[in-house]
């Protein structure tokens, strides 16, 4: 990464300033300004991460960068969170959009702002950008949306082709360790733990929120832009990673919106890609300015004759759970440039050019998905990634094609078409589409999931016939992978996945009738078609760290009881800001196990430890969260514990039922 120093305007960092709501409310701003006389857009980053704290190190690295190219940069803390005032109620609230425009409202009202704003973000900025945008505040030009979704029930952390995904359990023990630590006695002055207290007296518990919405209602649907994708009018940048949990989005907005689209997607997990792994990593600091210029200042550049899609194709390479790079190469594309469709058909145990039935079944086996990887790798730790799927695919149900005789080139989503018979009413099934190497390692290529009581949508549930046919389609992930000659593709299905999804309440079986699986093929490239110059960032913050981090995972059999253990550990280590003199220190604990013969015996727990100190002053939280079901519902409980100076000062606990539908 090229640090940059000088930049065409100098920087004014401002680390606090209060913008008032309507209600009377103020949210905390931290402002990078350009010395200079002249009126300039701004570019606003609205999240409830902490941004005295948590996200500070990640902005070091960005705002003042597009802030020394004219642009005044505005990082704004959430109501509730961080150091501004006013309490949390959940994602993507009315409040949080309401008070988002709020904000954009003001930012073009001040004398420094040519009146143009734009709003950039990854993950929570990338969804409440897409959401704030089809609200069409008259300011809002323009938006960069990272690692994010149009559709919050059938493509997000809480659900994946409606079926609960383990990290919605994981993410709501998250929520609630993170939004519990108190503003800076710096920052807000004596009144920091009356807001605090205030702060953890209301904490909303969303495990019990996010399991009790099991169907696509009002609820997901309120902050879903593809209920109506011409309401946004601004010009969207949409921005992924093969890697991460939301590499959907950009494919969607660039076929489905209205306004100015572009999308880009590489080998990333889930950061911003100038400092994102596996590498390449790219210029995407001034990827933004071009993108911030020709929208927000009205210059003629290349951002109107960019294509529609630039794609990382990734090669083919062994499965590791962690990879430094990502061999591959760019390639662009324009949204009507479609490829053609492969369909292969599966024939008993392969997969067929011609039409058969396949007369196979899938058996319980709910072992299957420890090589899965991780819904959100971050880069923190190794064994995220998913690892060589052979392991899993001896617990499934494989169709195997024979060696490709001529590489291929994967770009789009596939989608298995299946006619399938039940032995329950309710049942799941996850397909992974896998390259086999010739020496026999299974790289995971991408999957899918289908609750198959949502086969005719995802707004109700239709028991599956038991003993009858019934048609199912899956769609799996985008991908764009390149598979060479001498290969061969796999097909694996299985009526369990986990710790990925968590798993129906009784063992099915699927006798799989009929199926094809249809291939976006693209005309293999002969060599680049796009570049992208190195990354480059503003200067790091100064941190000095204070103890050695460490991550782990493990996968744990126990052969006696007859269960299979997955453990996650991480300890970010002490770190102090030389800048704010603030010591923090973050630790959190996963673990999902299960039985081999009952679904209902899976069971979730998370605990997240965090601490934050400056000199006498120094608060703690733990957060615990654990989740089991059985037939009839989901039971979930959570403990919420406060320390100020080492004592206990607030503590809350839940224990809650869900019915299971």
């Amino acid at each position: 990464m090229q640090i940059v120093d000088e930049f065409p305007f100098e920087v004014q960092e401002d680390p606090h300033v209060w913008i008032e709501m309507p209600d009377g409310v103020r949210l905390s701003a931290r402002m990078w300004l350009p010395k200079t006389a002249e009126p300039v857009p701004a570019i606003l980053e609205y999240l409830p991460y902490r941004k005295r704290d948590g996200t500070a190190e990640r902005d070091a690295l960005t705002h003042p960068y597009l802030a020394g190219h004219g642009y005044v940069c505005v990082r704004v803390d959430m109501r509730g969170c961080g150091d501004s005032e006013g309490l949390f109620e959940d994602e993507y609230s009315p409040q949080e959009l309401d008070d988002g425009i709020a904000v954009i409202e003001w930012l073009s009202r001040q004398s420094w702002c040519n009146g143009n704003v734009g709003m950039m973000g990854i993950s929570w900025g990338g969804f409440n950008g897409l959401q704030i945008a089809a609200l069409a505040p008259p300011a809002l030009k323009a938006i960069a949306s990272l690692c994010s979704t149009v559709d919050r029930f059938a493509d997000d952390i809480h659900y994946k082709g409606g079926v609960m995904l383990g990290e919605n359990p994981a993410w709501a023990a998250t929520v609630l360790g993170w939004f519990a630590l108190p503003p800076d006695p710096q920052i807000v002055g004596p009144q920091w733990r009356e807001m605090w207290l205030n702060r953890l007296k209301n904490t909303p518990f969303l495990a019990e929120t996010w399991a009790k919405h099991q169907n696509r209602d009002a609820y997901w649907k309120h902050g879903s832009v593809c209920e109506d994708y011409s309401a946004i009018q601004a010009a969207v940048l949409s921005v992924g990673g093969w890697h991460d949990g939301y590499r959907n989005t950009i494919s969607h907005l660039v076929e489905n919106l209205a306004s100015p689209v572009k999308g880009l997607i590489g080998p990333w997990n889930h950061k911003y890609p100038h400092f994102a792994v596996p590498g390449p990593q790219i210029d995407f600091l001034g990827e933004l300015l071009l993108w911030w210029d020709h929208w927000l200042k009205g210059k003629e550049n290349e951002v109107a004759s960019l294509p529609d899609m630039r794609r990382w194709l990734m090669d083919s390479v062994p499965p590791q759970v962690t990879y430094d790079l990502r061999p591959g190469r760019w390639i662009a594309d324009g949204v009507g440039s479609k490829g053609s469709v492969l369909t292969l058909h599966l024939d008993g145990e392969i997969l067929s050019e011609t039409l058969a039935p396949a007369e196979r079944q899938v058996l319980p086996e709910l072992a299957v998905g420890q090589a899965a990887g991780e819904f959100f790798p971050f880069g923190f730790g190794p064994g995220e990634l998913p690892d060589d799927q052979r392991s899993d695919d001896i617990r499934s149900s494989c169709f195997d094609g024979d060696p490709i005789r001529e590489a291929l080139d994967l770009v789009g989503a596939p989608r298995l078409r299946v006619k399938l018979r039940s032995n329950t009413p309710k049942a799941q099934i996850a397909v992974r589409l896998c390259d086999v190497h010739p020496c026999g390692e299974s790289t995971l290529i991408t999957h899918g999931f289908l609750n198959l009581r949502h086969r005719e949508g995802h707004e109700a549930l239709i028991d599956v016939p038991i003993g009858e046919n019934f048609d199912a389609v899956v769609s799996l992930d985008q991908c764009a992978y390149h598979v060479p000659q001498g290969h061969k593709l796999r097909v694996a299905l299985s009526t369990s996945y986990w710790p990925f999804v968590w798993p129906e309440s009784e063992l099915t079986t699927l006798d799989v009738v009929l199926g094809a699986i249809e291939l976006p093929i693209r005309n293999v490239s002969k060599g680049d078609e796009w570049r992208f110059d190195p990354p480059k960032s503003a200067r790091p913050r100064p941190t000095k760290r204070l103890s050695v981090g460490d991550e782990s995972k493990r996968v744990i059999r126990d052969i006696g009881k007859r269960l299979t253990r997955q453990e996650i550990q991480s300890d970010d280590g002490g770190l102090r800001d030389l800048e704010t003199g603030l010591e923090s220190r973050t630790k959190h604990r996963e673990v999902f196990s299960i039985g081999d013969t009952d679904p209902n015996s899976a069971t979730a727990s998370f605990v997240w430890e965090r601490d934050m100190s400056r000199g006498d002053w120094g608060v703690a939280i733990k957060a615990e969260l654990d989740m089991s079901a059985d037939s009839g519902s989901f039971f979930i409980k959570g403990h919420l514990q406060a320390k100020e100076g080492g004592k206990v000062v607030f503590q809350k606990e839940w224990d809650v039922s869900v019915p299971r539908l």
